[in-house]
């Protein structure tokens, strides 16, 4: 009898170990919540960047929300591997979350499939920089970081000593284009002699290529290097070679003696927004965009390393942002290849933006 017991406790502790072993956001002594949101993370939730960010924003859900909610995550899951990814949704559907969030395009497959296999009409799927959706239980989000993007080209472009800044870009995909056309046009404002250098790196994140990116341009007369890349290398290349730099996703100043400012999201504004909807009884999808305005994005804070009347012209850019006076992609650009992205007096849409398929002129 003490042999069976000591098995069935063995049993019991071991079972318990792989529920608690992925992560979340609750304590045993918790009262139950109404919703629990499971958080599919393409990299580690400290890694001082991208996931960091998202997690922080479920930490700011869970807080926002006092008991009513809780947040589980698993981590490092390759958003290349769609079996990972949907093994990935279907632990944490397993370990009862009602609401599956992916925290990177990669993921986009893998929801849909789960969304609508059947078996989940009664779950709430929500994708980050995607594009799929359907009309009852699975949406995409974003936001419209090529505002907080063309305030950083304002700081840049003010700050460049060579004229030459420096882009680390994770693919030559729409989204990174958007961006570096964005800082472009925000240096070109302040600036029109500036021209911005970019690297691919082909991946996401990857720190030592990340750092071997920044270290490529700096040794091409870079003196102020950004990113749209996950770790923080660019900020301690840029450190180590008395550069300039900004930052992407959060506002983490890991190389204080370079860091200037960084566009960032602010994840828990949409979290909040739909997990409200979700307990109300009134999601429905909606391809969420969010806005310096709606309070998604944002410039960081900027360092004491910008002077204070660069600081000015950025605040009054971002005003008028706010306000709906401006946008980024007004006016007349050229392509880099001669080509028109937008005519004078014209403002592209978000669907005309999200069409972009080459660096403006300034930009290579």
């Amino acid at each position: 009898m003490n042999k069976k017991l000591l098995a069935l406790t063995l049993v019991l502790a071991l079972a318990l170990g792989v529920l608690a072993g992925c992560g979340g956001g609750g304590t045993s002594d918790e009262a139950d919540p109404e919703l629990t949101v499971g958080f599919i993370f393409i990299g580690p939730i400290n890694d001082g960047g991208y996931t960091q960010a998202h997690y922080e924003g479920a930490v700011r859900m869970k807080e926002h929300f006092a008991g009513k909610v809780d947040f589980k995550y698993i981590e490092n899951i390759d958003d290349g591997d769609i079996q990972a990814s949907l093994t990935a949704g279907q632990n944490l559907l397993d370990q009862g979350c009602d609401v599956i969030v992916g925290a990177s395009f990669g993921f986009m497959e893998a929801l849909d499939t789960l969304a609508n296999s059947g078996d989940y009409d009664d779950k709430y799927f929500l994708h980050f920089s995607g594009y799929l959706a359907n009309d009852t239980n699975f949406d995409n989000f974003f936001g419209s970081i090529d505002e907080a993007r063309y305030l950083a080209g304002i700081v840049a472009g003010s700050m460049t000593e060579t004229n030459k800044l420096g882009y680390v870009g994770a693919l030559p995909y729409t989204e990174v284009m958007i961006g570096i056309n964005a800082y472009t046009l925000g240096a070109q404002s302040v600036n029109p002699d500036v021209e911005v250098n970019v690297v691919y790196i082909g991946s996401w994140g990857d720190p030592e290529k990340e750092l071997a990116a920044a270290e490529q341009l700096l040794a091409e007369g870079c003196d102020i290097i950004t990113q749209h890349s996950d770790s923080t290398g660019p900020q301690l290349a840029a450190q180590d070679a008395g550069a300039y730099a900004i930052g992407y996703n959060l506002a983490n100043p890991a190389a204080p003696d370079a860091y200037l400012t960084a566009p960032i999201w602010h994840h828990d504004a949409y979290y909040i927004h739909a997990v409200e909807n979700i307990l109300n009884g009134t999601f429905a999808p909606e391809s969420y965009y969010g806005t310096l305005a709606t309070g998604y994005i944002a410039l960081a804070p900027m360092s004491d390393l910008v002077p204070a009347d660069v600081q000015e012209l950025v605040a009054e850019k971002e005003a008028e942002m706010i306000s709906g006076a401006f946008a980024p992609f007004s006016g007349y650009i050229e392509n880099a290849d001669g080509s028109v992205l937008c005519k004078e007096g014209q403002s592209l849409t978000r669907a005309e933006i999200w069409d972009i398929q080459q660096l403006i002129k300034g930009a290579k």
